[in-house]
């Protein structure tokens, strides 16, 4: 009987579920050996999101602690460490919680969310309330972090929420009588949503206190570990940690462990017989840098995998839009002057830039000034690092097409919303297309290329670029009253990039864009004229009752364009 193909695990972030129902699982079991041989008190790994922190911690979590089932490393890297995995498989009480749901509108909501957050783990060990190890003071101390209200939301005031898992952890090492290991996945995201939301400084005042009751001086701590996207100041949030490391994306250690590497992902797509989309995973999904090596973004490999396997013929796309909003790229291109404006571009082509990272930021830092957004942006996973530092200076790069797609993307949104500020002129230009003013319109979008930021001659084809200035003219036209406006729909016998219906007026416009290559603007106008005429896309125009139809040739080269007409 052939062997049953593995399932991807598609957002599958519990190691047990991994191992148990049959998912395919790139061993990262390493880390556990590596981290045991070189641990400190508290331990912070960074990385951008969507690169396996959060199964990292579920996979650290299923190994230390007590009564877990040591099956489910078998065959493992780890399973060939017996000595360390006698020492310290499920040997521990673990304390794990996720801090990405501890967040709200409002102060009091986030710490209504965090109480969930805590309450709910500290509900796992409801065994405390029955240990004859504790006293009956520390077991009312247990049923105070468990206690619900009466709206059947937990009832922790504030200073047991902020002693919570210095509590939770000491009545755990007296019950089982060794110490605690605490596991803090995503501990900055609390603070970028208060950041957002206009209550930073109370989130971290509070964030401060609780991390310090529990990871400061704490005797009945092991060690602890927490992952996050950025690393928060120490004289922020980690004052006074003595015994704590910090590992980066700039550093070598661990690097293999977050993200695919390339043998992995040649493995996973022998496995799945996928090998032909092999160059088209590359393009789109590597280009990371950790340290000194080149990573794979997990989340968008086994996304697209997953959907090849239900349909062999799907292109690569952009998964990073589903499970972020990118804001911080449209932050960034608002905040942008002219001078960054020009490297936005140069990274857009495909170029470098150089630029000092701080990673170690407050959020109150980010806004202060545009070099503090290179560096978040550099943390977060929209560049990537080419090249070893030189004095202190990083060399820059997108890492690959999803994150260029993203980069385009977010330019045409900020333009879109700049280009309506001036309302009178933007009318002016489109009543231009109805008028067959062929200078107004050809001096119109000049104006309007030259404010936005170009995608020039990215090493993308020429249907992405072509798209580009399709979609600036579509921001533009989609602000116009009385306008029926198509975009790629059927019209004689092809497709026609934009058709325009004015019915008040009875007039039809048909708008075919193309590409000057190499500045050859006249002869993609006429590519572009007969193309209309050839495909006949004015027949939808003249069925719906358009008595006069205008046709539009128009050529873009980098921030420039030519326009004809007839």
């Amino acid at each position: 009987m052939p062997m049953e193909i593995k399932k991807l695990p598609m957002g599958i972030e519990n190691f047990k579920r991994v191992r148990t129902d049959n998912f395919y699982y790139i061993d990262k079991t390493g880390l556990i050996r590596d981290f045991l041989e070189n641990m400190a008190y508290v331990n912070l790994f960074t990385r951008p999101r969507r690169f396996g922190k959060t199964l990292a911690m579920s996979m650290l979590k299923y190994f230390f602690e007590t009564g877990s089932d040591a099956s489910l490393f078998d065959g493992l890297e780890i399973s060939k460490e017996k000595k360390l995995c006698d020492e310290y498989m499920g040997k521990f009480p673990v304390i794990s919680i996720t801090l990405k749901d501890a967040t709200g509108r409002n102060f009091e909501q986030a710490k209504s969310n965090l109480r969930y957050v805590i309450g709910n783990e500290a509900l796992r060990f409801q065994f405390l309330t029955q240990s004859d190890a504790l006293s009956d003071i520390e077991r009312s101390q247990y049923r105070a972090l468990i206690e619900l209200d009466d709206k059947k939301e937990y009832a922790m005031s504030d200073q047991t929420l902020e002693n919570s898992l210095s509590t939770l952890s000491h009545l755990l090492q007296k019950h089982y009588g060794v110490n605690t290991i605490l596991l803090i996945d995503e501990y900055d995201v609390p603070l970028d949503k208060a950041y957002q939301a206009e209550y930073y400084d109370e989130m971290v005042d509070f964030i401060r206190r609780m991390f310090g009751k529990v990871l400061k001086t704490n005797d009945s701590l092991q060690f602890a570990i927490l992952t996050g996207c950025l690393r928060i100041s120490k004289e922020s949030i980690f004052t006074g940690l003595n015994n704590f490391r910090v590992y980066t994306i700039k550093d070598v250690q661990y690097n293999e462990y977050f993200g695919f590497t390339d043998t992995e992902i040649r493995q996973m797509l022998t496995y799945y017989d996928k090998m032909e989309k092999y160059v088209a995973i590359k393009e789109w999904y590597d280009g990371y840098h950790f340290g000194n090596l080149e990573i794979y973004c997990p989340w968008d490999v086994v996304s697209y995998c997953h959907e090849l396997r239900m349909n062999p013929a799907v292109n690569p796309q952009s998964y990073w839009v589903n499970t972020s909003s990118n804001d911080i790229i449209r932050r960034f291109v608002g905040m942008a002057k002219h001078s960054t404006r020009n490297e936005i571009e140069q990274l857009i082509e495909g170029k470098s830039i150089k630029k000092k990272i701080h990673q170690e930021l407050t959020y109150r830092d980010l806004d202060s000034k545009i070099d503090n957004l290179w560096s978040l942006l550099y943390t977060t996973g929209y560049l990537t690092q080419c090249g070893p530092d030189e004095n202190d200076i990083t060399e820059l790069v997108i890492p690959n097409k999803e994150i260029l797609w993203i980069y385009v993307e977010q330019v045409r949104e900020w333009f879109n919303e700049e280009i309506v500020k001036d309302s009178e002129k933007l009318k002016n230009f489109c009543r231009a297309f109805e008028e067959n003013d062929i200078t107004a319109i050809e001096e119109g979008f000049n104006a309007y290329l030259k404010r936005t930021i170009s995608i020039r001659d990215i090493n993308v084809r020429k249907a992405m670029k072509e798209n580009f200035y399709h979609g600036i003219l579509l921001g533009i036209f989609g602000n116009m009253d009385g306008w029926d406006i198509q975009s790629n729909a059927e019209s004689g016998e092809g497709y026609c990039d934009i058709t325009i219906e004015n019915e008040d007026r009875e007039i039809g416009i048909v708008i075919e864009l193309k590409y000057a290559e190499n500045a050859a603007f006249d002869t993609a106008c006429q590519e572009a004229m007969h193309q209309i005429r050839d495909r006949n896309y004015e027949e939808v125009l003249l069925d719906d009752g358009m008595k006069t139809i205008y046709r539009y040739g128009i050529a873009c080269y980098k921030k420039r364009c030519r326009v004809i007409s007839e």
